[in-house]
């Protein structure tokens, strides 16, 4: 594992903390999410006009062709600087690694640029009121009908859909095979006929979750990613970036900052006086470490060409266990009441969604005991 910059890694640094210190703006007070994402798809026009998201990408796709460590360094430059997270990151992180793994020529040159402008929002059509966790259990249907698909069943947690041009499906195409092996993946148009978006109001209050109902949705053949039967395979692309690369190094520096900030409130308030606060602290700074470590491994393992993996699921348990222990210290430090409301009552109400979000951590640690450690199943 190497834990060092070259000379050209940190120039690139220096260039991606120079442009944002040029173009960044203060993300203003949104009234209506509706407003945050117009906003948001301004912001990454901007980017992808400069060639600073999906930088990994080729750039005949309007990427960089990035290494990891370039990779790896943007994103910790970007969290540092504040910067708000792509609106299209279902597009950019899942729906675009996917694409360029599994899609055709076709489909890469349809899609790939206007995810990285913002042209076109993607969400994620996974999950199932019954197949959550066990993803491959999913009974959405896809039925063919000549040159096309029909798809009808019902996804459940899908962020922004209500905003979404695009959707990427897991559907069971083939219901006599065995679960892993009847799977289809399909690039749905989220404005086509039969398709119905219900947002879901969460614990924080917000409504970027929705209920999407397919109602004889019809697909062309075009749209199938990866090939009829092997949605499973491809779906195994799109959740390994989900995990392990799409968001830790963000998620390092905003933990980071947030731990910074969590400490200098208890000391001044006086909490940092009470052993138990400061015990919780310290193991905080201790995983924030831990997770540190794991994500320059992911980096490394990246940089010789390997792919991210069943590690993925080590680095989502490291972020889970984080998240949720640095919010529980919030409370300690500014009281209970606080989860009322302002900052750290709702980091902590979010948190609560750390265990479950990219799969639930009982998954995650079956992934690691089947497919690391070699245990039976």
């Amino acid at each position: 594992m190497n834990l060092s910059y070259t000379q050209g890694e940190e120039t690139f640094a220096a260039e991606i903390r120079e442009w944002l210190s040029a173009n960044l703006e203060p993300t203003p007070m949104f009234e209506s999410l509706e407003e945050e994402v117009a906003w948001g798809r301004r912001w990454q026009a901007r980017l992808a006009g400069a060639r600073w998201v999906g930088i990994a990408w080729p750039s005949a796709f309007g990427g960089r062709g990035a290494s990891p460590v370039e990779v790896a360094i943007y994103n910790t430059e970007y969290a540092r600087a504040g910067a708000p997270q792509p609106v299209n990151r279902v597009g950019v992180n899942l729906a675009g690694p996917t694409l360029l793994a599994h899609g055709t020529d076709e489909q890469k040159a349809r899609w790939l640029a206007r995810i990285l402008s913002a042209e076109d929002l993607w969400c994620q059509l996974f999950s199932e009121p019954d197949a959550g966790s066990d993803l491959a259990s999913v009974t959405t249907r896809a039925e063919r009908d000549g040159d096309r698909w029909v798809l009808n069943g019902q996804k459940v947690w899908t962020s922004y859909a209500q905003f979404a041009q695009w959707g990427l499906c897991l559907a069971r195409s083939d219901p006599a095979a065995p679960k892993h092996a009847g799977l289809t993946f399909f690039a749905v148009d989220m404005t086509a006929p039969g398709i119905e978006v219900r947002p879901l109001v969460q614990i924080t209050g917000d409504a970027e979750f929705n209920a999407v109902f397919l109602d004889d949705v019809a697909v062309p053949g075009d749209a199938v990613i990866g090939g009829v039967g092997h949605g499973w395979t491809v779906a195994g692309t799109t959740l390994s970036h989900e995990r392990g690369t799409a968001f830790p190094f963000k998620e390092q520096v905003v933990h980071e900052i947030y731990l910074h900030d969590l400490y200098h409130e208890a000391l001044s308030s006086g909490a940092l006086d009470d052993p138990a606060v400061a015990d919780r602290l310290a193991q905080c700074a201790v995983l924030a470490q831990v997770f540190r470590v794991h994500n320059w491994r992911t980096m490394s393992r990246m940089a010789r060409g390997e792919e991210p993996g069943a590690e993925s699921s080590i680095v989502k348990l490291a972020w889970t266990a984080l998240t949720q222990e640095l919010s529980e210290a919030a409370l300690d430090v500014v009281g209970p009441a606080s989860v009322l409301g302002g900052r750290w009552g709702r980091q902590w109400l979010w948190s609560k969604a750390a265990s479950i979000a990219g799969g639930t951590s009982e998954i995650q640690r079956t992934i690691i005991g089947e497919r690391l450690l070699g245990l039976p199943k």
